[in-house]
């Protein structure tokens, strides 16, 4: 009986853990929102892309403009935060 339940047990795939879009997105924002909040507190501002300019953030919520972004990109999505 052992014997057929090794067996059995053999022809069986092995499975692997399964990575949805959605955990990969908790995941990810998890880990941007932990890194800018080790960031604020190590530098005192962070860096991020807000209405069409790229701008400091600062520990007292200030923002400092730094550049504009170029037009043609402005209408890609793209966020890290």
């Amino acid at each position: 009986m052992e014997q057929a339940q090794a067996k059995a047990g053999r022809n069986k795939p092995e499975r692997k853990p399964y990575l949805t879009k959605r955990i990969l997105i908790s995941a990810s924002k998890q880990g941007f929102k932990k890194a800018a909040e080790e960031t604020m507190q190590i530098m005192g501002y962070n860096v991020i892309a807000k209405d069409g300019w790229i701008v400091k953030i600062f520990l007292d919520v200030s923002i400092e403009k730094i550049t504009q972004i170029e037009q043609e990109n402005v209408n890609n999505y793209f966020a890290l935060d």
